[in-house]
């Protein structure tokens, strides 16, 4: 604690930092002779002047002396940043004003250079960069004082240090003779440094108070960096050599080098004696110390030999050559550098020593240990190191048999790098070589020359590496270990790398080189061997279970003895290794068949030749002389080589088939020599063929000699590829196809292709080696292409005689395609059973021959039929699975074998439908235009359902498609045809020119049932198939298209290639199986339009509205809409129209104009069009006057659309903008004038048609939804005069019953008057008009109200009624019941409602406008009627309820039934939706008990389940279900039950009165069945089912309804707290798990999106919104509301509105679910979503309850802080008082809040942590407002001071969750105790008795 720091302290005259000591030097001078660390030679500098009388800052920039004296800090980091600021302002400052600081610069360099950061060292030698570069040669005068340390730091440790050291010298001395005369100028400055470097320690290394573990580093690379520069210094000034990095090219010695080089030998001479030979550094435990010492030693061995004498060369010896126990690889370099160099300098420094026990032991264990590591460096060294050995130190072989078992023992052939590996094997080649050639060093005789190097053959390269290589085994070849055994081993096989055996191979013949190099002799003696070997190896090859893997070795042995044979230009391997081998080989290779042996005859006739190699083997063995039968060169003579070829070799190597045979074939081709090719191909061809014809019986040919020649056939196209990749090919013979060409071979495959079954097994094989092609490639055919086109035209007849023997009507249809083939062909149609086997064996030959079939480019028509055929007995395969007709076992057995056939046929498609495209274009069209067809009779195949049979057809389109279709002009082709005229397409329209197909009957509706049996709709639905695969612009309108150059001529625009009528045709056929034009046709249309500028497509869409506009006028419509409305909707009002041709046209207009495609100025120039067409003459176009009023109720709203957005509105005088809407108004009104002229409508019989075409000008639209009903034009005062005109004329004759007149026609027109009367003239009707309207109105509604309560109660007597067990019975009566007969009723009433819609609207708009008491809409006149009427429309919505509800009671399909219903009447049940949501409560409340008094089965609540949660739902009236469910006075009834609803009115009456809470748990609540069901029994497998599922739907409802009630119910009444307590007891908290279903995926983007200003994901962002949402307004409404049509993302926002209520009104029940989960991950990203987007709202929501919460009472207050979310309650009494802090967390209410004690007065510890503990427990507990709980809190306490005695069991007056009083008292005791902790208690202590007294409760 007290000591000085440093060596026993500092006196004052001691510097106590570096900054000091250089402020204590007497003078620049002085200090530029301070040496490093601060001594001057040997001795430490101390200045005995003070402080005050020393200035060596005076001459120096102040900053800069700043700067430096900062340098002496111990923190690395100051000195870094005080080096780069010297630096910047070194830069700034000329030489001169740096050249006052060099001397206290060169003293902190010493000291810097020595520091521990390397960063700090490389800092400083750029910072003396900067000094050398500005001063320049004002450097002169301290360069001795600098140097020294400057040429240590060349040799730092760390690269990047020296680097920079370098740099800084270089800049300060550019040229290399100028950086030499620096170092001669200061040899002996930078002597004495190194020197004193030497001498330092760790302890006197530094004066500063470092780490010891520092200390030794920063020691170690001082020792290692100036011994490196000693002996550097030494190379440079002594050798005058320069081997350093910056004197390499220094020629002529510099000036005074010869002084320099006296004085760095006798400063050397004085540390060598001084550091005894530097032998102590070796012992150092530092690598890079021990490898500086050996450099050392190097360069003094070098340059001063004299200081090595007889005194100190035994020492030294020992040390230097016995240095192998070195095992740091770092130092092995300059450890053999100096081994070495000593050895050949001092060769008899070997004989003073012990070489056995101190070199050779060390020298042993170095390479048995590989080096230590370090194999690149010290292998190369080993043949200079047995260089330098005097030969007398050596023992001869028995050194070398030492040493290379050593070596041999340290090669780790398993885990070495290849680079070590090859200079291992380098080292051994070399070094075993030198050895034979330097035997007579060893040896004094020539047998004793010669037994030394048998000794090393034998020892070393037989039993050492030839054993290895023959004893190992490839990775890559063998994975199991097989024991070889035999005469010249014993060992097992190892596994090794493959690049091990290799380069093993490559030293065993290189050393063989070198012996036959050196003598002959020497070779014999391992060729015995190897002979041996291979006899044995051949021996075992039989019983091996890989034959030929024992022979592998030999064989890699004789590729490389033949790579190096070539590379050397040597020619000793054949008479002196191989065929020797082979000669003795042969005979028993042909004895025992060996595959192995044969491969090594194989291998060595395609290495040496087969003339050499037969000689080799034949002129011993069958005494063949070698004289005439031997050519000069030693060859066998051509008529010798035939003969033995042919009698020999051709007869065995085809002689049966087995393991062996693929060997045998392959020396057949082997042995084929150029000269006699043709006669040995000949020889072959024939004995095969005969071989198989020589057991031919009754036309079939032996199996195996066929597969014999397959197999021979496949190796000569290898054969036949290999001489065509050879340099001469050309004129080389079997390098062509042609030349193995055989007339004999072509007529045998030639009549195998023609054979009929049976086939032998290897007949296909045969042909396809023949054809060859089976890869992409091999192209190379054995026969003529004459031939090769019979045997293609024979696969195809047998193809075709399987697809004609098809099951299926549509494949036989598409076998007829080829009868012009058939006939060509001579095909004989057969019923055979061989047409399955003659299938399978053309399929073969097509699978092993495909590529050859591509060839035939010129055979389009073959290749193309060929192709189909396969296609279609695939399709056949696709077919046959589809099928699910039961079928007899002998039915099933045949369809079997076929099925077979066609499912090989299938795989072979798959397999090579990637290569179709290859061919060529003629082909590919031949082959697309038969597909086409088969398609096409697929269509109609009747065996295979519907939807089945379109799929697969869209299947086979695809496929060939894909397959057969290079660009977009060959996919047109393929469509035009697919699309083509045929016997069943297309119906309506002629594709040529888009005409008319008039049917046969004029009967729409029969024509369609008849187009639908020939199969047209079928097609259809192929045709929006591949619209929706392949693009509407592909397969419809062709726009993209640009007219292919060849058809130019022929095509004139794009009209050609855009098919106008196939759209035509798809929407005159409205509905196909999967789609119709509405759902799939127009969506598409629509997309496509929109993608697009209009003038690409403009003619496009109007051909097919002339074709549309044609076909309606030519044949009419039967029949008017039955009802009206003010945009047509393609679900249900569309289907009124019959006529194809004007339904299309409709819809057409309607889409087009609907989404702006079509806007104003086009219906302006469509109507002039049809106005035109209305008269012909003076004549009524008839047809024309009956499909205008459709039409027009589409044209006429987008006429008038502009004046509409402009301003225009119903009831104004509005003007025509332009003249031709003028034009279209006055044709209106004289329409209308015609009309008036008719009679009234009740007694006029005719001429409704005129009443439908003035309607449809008047079209009526919803503005804002269904709230107010408008019409959608401007009319002018004469026109509206003109309509009332009207509708008092009917009202005038009309009498006032509704069915004054029994015509449908005329009530359907009469209430669409009304509806536009209303809408347009309502302010001149009087009260009479308003009187008629009504009547008719309530009159229509209550005959629906009738007609649909007369179903229910049919209903409902059905189900109660039934007796009968059979449910189809039941099912098919409730159809019958719900059936409406009276459409016109239902039309009609959705008119009227359409007129009160109307009504209602006006109400609720233009009375705020207008307070006029003579209004005729006066509320209180209106009030009773619009009441009845919204009555009549309640009870037919709970009619409707009720009867599902009660059909549901029975089972889910009759409940089914009902809903169905209602779908053929959406627009009507809509409109009574509309009104129900718009209904006052009141009349809800009468309707209720009305339904109440009905008396059937299920009541008004269930109805409204029913409705709700129905399985066919209309959206509009399920909202309207939730809305009366939802609100009062309904909503009570729909939650709970009927006695607990009664039991919650008492409860709420009594607190009312009471006003104060006193609630017990003992009665529980129950809800209703429907709710209850879900809420407490949610099914686990909905967590498994689809985001958008029905059953997660109607979950999502109940809970939805279930918050909604809580939310309205006040906080703290006994309905509220009960229905709390039930949700946190049995509802299930499942509900959340799914909640969170809709979020996760999006939620892992959350973390990144909230910081950052990126855009949220639609889902996530839609969630929390709607959270946030439902927080803030506590309603669920709107999420409800915007809920249908259902989509993920709409349930998503559904989701997170629930989530966000449940976490207002339950926070305590959601806490306890968040704090259940296990998995990490969720609840993080679930916390994460919260705290985002629900705990801010959530937690203001809180806060601001809290402050405005009135507690009434003096004794307790509470006040907020917003910012810091807390709030602190205050409760003082009498003397007592009490601060509790309240802090929400970030993530309310998913973590719990924490309540604190801040400040308590006389209240005890005790008593003041259980009010503690009471807060938290009731704001921890709370399911609502924390104000809520905090009131609670305060009550207890006040109960507390009140005397009100406490629960034993929670210590708590008021009960924590249910806020209950203690009520139930002990009998014995008479303590009071919670009802809900007496359960508790009793049901975890599993007993009965008080918890206090333990008697009986």
């Amino acid at each position: 604690m007290g000591k000085q720091k440093g060596e026993g302290g500092r006196s004052k005259a001691r510097p106590s930092s570096s900054s000091l000591a250089a402020s204590l030097l007497p003078s620049v001078s002085a200090a530029a002779t301070v040496g490093f660390g601060g001594y001057v030679g040997g001795s430490r500098f101390d200045s005995s002047l003070s402080s005050e009388d020393s200035s060596p800052f005076l001459d120096i920039d102040s900053e800069v002396a700043q700067h430096l004296k900062r340098l002496a800090r111990k923190d690395p980091t100051t000195k870094l940043k005080a080096l780069a600021t010297l630096s910047t302002l070194l830069k700034q400052k000329s030489g001169k004003e740096i050249v006052p600081m060099i001397p206290q610069w060169a003293f902190e360099y010493k000291k810097l250079l020595l520091d521990y950061n390397r960063e700090v060292r490389r800092a400083t030698h750029e910072t003396m960069t900067n000094i050398v570069t500005a001063v320049g040669r004002e450097l002169a005068p301290h360069l001795k004082s600098l140097m020294g340390p400057w040429w240590f730091s060349q040799f730092d440790p760390s690269s990047e240090v020296s680097q920079a050291a370098k740099r800084s010298l270089q800049a300060a001395f550019p040229a290399q003779e100028r950086r030499l005369d620096a170092i001669i100028l200061c040899t002996t400055e930078i002597f004495m440094y190194l020197e004193e470097n030497l001498k330092l320690t760790p302890q006197n290394l530094s004066d500063k108070a470092i780490a010891l573990d520092e200390l030794q580093e920063m020691h170690q690379q001082v020792i290692s960096s100036s011994l490196l520069a000693l002996a550097t210094l030494l190379d440079v000034l002594v050798s005058v050599q320069i081997e350093r990095p910056g004197f390499e090219s220094v020629s002529a010695e510099p000036k005074h080098a010869s002084k320099a080089r006296v004085t760095a030998i006798s400063f050397s001479e004085k540390l060598f004696s001084t550091h005894k030979c530097f032998l102590e550094f070796l012992k150092s435990e530092s690598p890079a110390i021990r490898s500086a010492t050996y450099s050392v030693l190097r360069s003094f061995i070098k340059n001063i030999p004299q200081a090595f004498d007889e005194k100190n060369m035994k020492t030294l010896a020992t040390a230097v050559l016995g240095a192998f126990q070195e095992k740091d690889p770092s130092c092995h370099s300059s450890m053999w550098e100096a081994i070495l160099l000593f050895s050949n300098r001092f060769p008899d420094s070997w004989t003073t020593l012990d070489v056995q026990k101190s070199v050779l032991k060390r020298f042993w264990s170095f390479i048995r240990n590989g080096c230590f590591g370090s194999q690149q460096v010290s292998y190369p060294a080993l043949v200079l190191f047995l260089d330098g050995i005097p030969s007398k130190a050596l023992s001869g072989d028995k050194f070398f048999l030492d040493f290379f078992r050593n070596l041999w023992a340290g090669r780790n052939p398993v885990h070495s790098s290849n680079v070590d590996r090859l200079a291992f094997f380098q080292a051994f080649r070399e070094c075993f070589l030198w050895g034979l050639n330097n035997a007579s060093r060893f040896c004094d005789s020539v047998d004793s020359i010669h037994h030394f190097r048998i000794t090393l053959i034998d020892k070393i390269l037989v039993e050492l590496l030839w054993q290895d290589y023959l004893s190992s085994v490839s990775s890559k070849d063998q994975d199991s270990d097989q024991p070889l055994h035999g005469k010249t081993m014993e060992t097992h096989y190892i596994k090794y790398p493959t690049g091990y055996l290799q380069e093993l191979g490559k030293c065993i013949v290189d050393i063989l080189s070198g012996l036959y190099l050196l003598e002959r002799d020497l070779l014999s003696s391992f060729c015995v061997t190897f002979q041996e070997t291979c006899l044995g190896l051949l021996q075992e090859n039989v019983v091996a279970e890989q034959p030929t893997a024992n022979i592998e070795p030999i064989i890699n042995l004789l590729l490389l003895v033949d790579r190096h044979a070539k590379q050397k230009g040597e020619s000793w391997p054949l008479p002196h290794l191989v065929g020797p081998m082979l000669a003795k080989s042969f005979p028993l290779v042909r004895s025992l068949d060996s595959p192995g042996g044969v491969r090594l005859l194989s291998i060595s006739v395609s290495i040496f030749g087969a003339c050499k190699v037969l000689k080799v083997l034949f002129t011993d063995n069958d005494g063949l002389s070698s004289g005439p039968s031997h050519e000069k060169d030693g060859e066998l003579k051509q008529e010798c080589f035939l003969q033995v070829y042919k009698e020999r070799f051709v007869p065995w190597c085809l002689h049966g088939h087995n393991f062996g045979t693929s060997a045998r074939l392959d020396l057949l081709l082997a042995l084929l020599d150029d000269e006699c090719f043709s006669e040995q191909w000949h020889a072959i061809i024939t004995y095969a063929i005969d071989l198989v014809k020589s057991k031919v019986g009754l036309g079939s040919m032996d199996s195996n000699h066929l597969a014999v020649l397959a197999m021979l056939l496949e190796k000569a196209r290898n054969e036949l590829r290999r001489r065509k990749r050879e340099e001469d090919s050309f004129n080389q013979l079997g390098s062509v196809p042609d030349h193995w060409h055989h007339e004999l071979l072509e007529s045998t495959v030639v009549s195998i292709a023609l054979s009929l079954p049976p086939f032998g097994a290897s007949d296909a094989q045969l042909v396809c080696s023949v054809l060859g092609s089976a890869a992409e490639g091999n192209l190379d055919s054995f026969v003529s292409r004459k031939s090769v086109i019979l045997i293609f035209k024979e696969v195809l007849r047998k193809l075709v005689s399987f697809i004609l023997d098809s099951s299926f009507n549509s494949v036989k249809l598409a076998g007829a395609l080829f009868t012009s083939v058939e006939n060509c062909l001579g095909l004989e149609r057969r019923n055979s059973p061989n047409v399955i086997d003659m299938a399978r064996f053309a399929l073969e030959i097509l699978e092993g021959s495909f590529f050859c079939l591509r060839e035939l480019d010129e055979e389009s028509d073959l290749v193309s039929s060929i192709s189909a055929a396969v296609f279609i007995i695939d399709w056949e395969y696709r077919m046959t699975l589809a099928v699910d007709d039961p079928l007899d076992d002998e039915s099933r057995k045949n369809i079997k074998l076929r099925l077979d056939i066609c499912e090989l046929a299938h795989n072979y498609q798959s397999d090579i439908r990637n290569l179709w495209k290859s061919f060529s274009g003629d082909v590919r069209k031949g082959i697309r235009s038969i597909l086409a067809c088969s398609i096409k009779s697929c269509i109609k195949e009747d065996e295979i359902e519907t939807n089945k049979i379109v799929s697969l057809c869209y299947l086979m389109m695809i496929d060939v498609l894909e397959c057969l279709c290079q660009d977009k002009y060959e996919e047109q082709s393929l469509l035009d045809h697919l699309l083509s005229e045929g016997d069943m397409w297309p119906c309506w329209i002629t594709p040529d020119f888009g005409s008319l197909k008039v049917p046969a009957r004029s009967d729409a509706e029969e024509v369609y049932e008849s187009m639908q049996a020939s199969g047209n709709y079928k097609f259809a639905s192929l045709v929006d198939k591949l619209i929706l695969k392949l693009g509407f612009e592909k397969v419809i309108a062709g726009d993209d298209i640009e007219i292919p150059p060849f058809t130019a001529k022929d095509k004139t625009n794009n009209e050609v290639i855009a098919r106008s009528w196939l759209a035509a045709e798809m929407l005159c056929t409205w509905k196909w199986p999967g789609g119709s034009a509405a759902t799939s046709f127009f969506p598409l249309l629509i997309s496509f339009a929109k993608s697009r500028n209009y003038s690409s497509y403009e003619r496009f869409l109007n051909s097919i509205f002339n074709i549309l506009l044609d076909g309606a006028l030519v044949h009419g419509e039967n029949g008017a809409q039955s009802s009206l409305s003010a945009w047509p909707t393609l679900v249900e009002d569309m289907e009124d129209i019959k006529q194809p041709f004007l339904r299309a046209l409709v819809s057409f207009l309607f889409t087009l104009l609907k989404e702006n495609i079509w806007g104003t100025e086009k219906a302006i120039i469509l109507c002039q069009l049809l106005v035109n067409k209305l008269l012909i003459g003076e004549v009524v176009n008839t047809n024309c006057l009956r499909i205008l009023p459709p039409i027009l109720s589409v044209l006429v709203p987008a006429l008038y659309q502009r004046g509409l957005k402009s301003g225009g509105c119903t009831n104004t005088d509005g003007m025509p903008d332009t003249l031709d809407e003028n034009l279209m108004q006055n044709t209106i009104k004289s329409w209308l004038q015609r009309v008036l002229s008719f009679p009234p409508l009740v007694t006029w019989k005719t001429g409704q048609e005129w009443f439908n075409l003035v309607f449809s000008c008047y079209p009526i639209r919803a503005v804002g939804g269904s709230e107010v009903m408008k019409l959608d034009r401007n009319i002018d005062h004469e026109e509206r005069i003109l309509l009332l005109d009207l509708f008092r004329k009917q009202r005038h004759d009309n009498s006032r019953s509704i069915a004054a007149n029994q015509l449908p026609v005329v009530q359907m027109l009469l209430s669409k008057l009304m509806v536009i009367s209303v809408g347009c003239c309502w302010k001149e009707f009087n009260e009479e008009d308003w009187e008629f309207l009504f009547s008719h109105i309530r009159g229509w509604i209550e005959s629906a109200v009738v007609m649909m309560e007369e179903i229910a109660e049919n209903v409902n007597d059905a189900i109660t009624e039934n007796s009968s067990s059979n449910n189809g019975d039941l099912i098919k009566k409730l159809e019958q019941i719900v059936l409406v007969s009276d459409l016109s009723l239902m039309n009609v009433t959705k008119n009227y409602l359409f007129s009160f819609s109307f009504f209602s609207g006006l109400l609720e708009v233009q009375l705020a406008e207008d307070t006029d008491d003579v209004n005729p809409l006066r509320t209180e006149k209106w009030d009773p009627i619009k009441n009845q009427i919204l009555e009549s429309i309640l009870r037919l919505f709970f009619s409707t309820g009720i009867a599902e509800a009660v059909a549901g009671s029975y089972s889910h399909e009759a409940a089914s039934i009902v809903s169905a219903s209602r779908l053929h009447h959406q627009s009507f049940w809509e409109l009574i939706a509309s009104s129900v949501i718009k209904s006052p409560a009141h009349s809800r409340d009468e309707a209720v008990k009305s339904v109440e008094l009905w008396g059937l089965s299920k009541g008004p609540i269930c109805s409204l389940y029913g409705i709700l949660f129905t399985s066919r739902p209309i959206p509009s009236l399920q909202l309207a279900a939730y809305a009366v469910l939802s609100m009062e006075p309904v909503s009570k009834l729909a939650v709970f039950n009927e006695g607990s609803a009664r039991h919650l009115d008492v409860d709420s009456t009594s607190h009312q009165e009471s006003g104060h809470l006193d609630l017990s748990a003992e009665e529980n609540i129950h809800l209703t069945k429907e709710l209850s069901h879900m809420i407490e029994k949610l099914p686990y497998d909905v967590l498994d089912m689809d985001l958008a599922a029905e059953q997660r739907v109607h979950l999502f409802l109940a809970w939805s309804l279930l918050l909604s009630h809580l939310s309205s119910l006040p906080s703290l009444s006994p309905p509220r707290e009960r229905l709390v307590q039930y949700i946190q007891n049995y509802a299930n908290p499942l509900i959340l798990d799914c909640l969170f279903q809709h979020l996760p995926s999006d939620l892992c983007l959350m973390h990144i999106l909230k910081k950052k200003d990126g855009e949220l994901p639609s889902v996530l962002s839609e969630a929390a919104t709607a959270a946030t949402r439902s927080i803030t307004s506590g309603s669920l409404f709107f999420s409800v509301e915007s809920l249908w049509p259902i989509d993920t993302l709409k349930m998503a926002s559904f989701a997170g509105a629930i989530y966000g209520l449940m976490l207002r009104l339950l926070p305590a029940y959601v806490r306890g679910w968040f704090s259940d989960l296990r998995d990490r991950s969720t609840s993080s990203l679930i916390e994460s979503f919260t705290r985002a987007w629900c705990s801010p709202p959530l937690v203001a929501n809180e806060l601001s309850l809290i402050k405005t919460a009135n507690f009434a009472d003096e004794n307790f207050s509470v006040s907020v802080s917003k910012s810091a979310n807390e709030v602190v309650a205050t409760y003082t009494k009498d003397e007592t008082g009490m601060d509790l802090i309240i802090r929400l967390p970030a993530s309310y209410p998913l973590r719990p809040v924490d309540v604190d004690c801040m400040r308590s007065l006389g209240i005890s510890e005790v008593k003041q942590r259980k009010w503690l503990m009471s807060m938290m427990m009731f704001v921890r507990n709370q399911n609502g407002a924390l104000a809520e709980a905090i009131r609670i809190w305060k009550r207890n306490f006040d109960k507390e001071f009140e005397g009100v005695e406490e629960c034993p069991i929670c210590y708590s007056v008021i009960h924590t969750a249910n806020h209950s009083l203690p009520r139930l008292a002990c009998k014995t005791c008479k303590h009071k105790f919670h009802a809900a902790c007496l359960y508790k208690w009793f049901s975890t202590s599993h007993k009965s008795s008080c918890p206090l007294c333990q008697s009986p409760f």
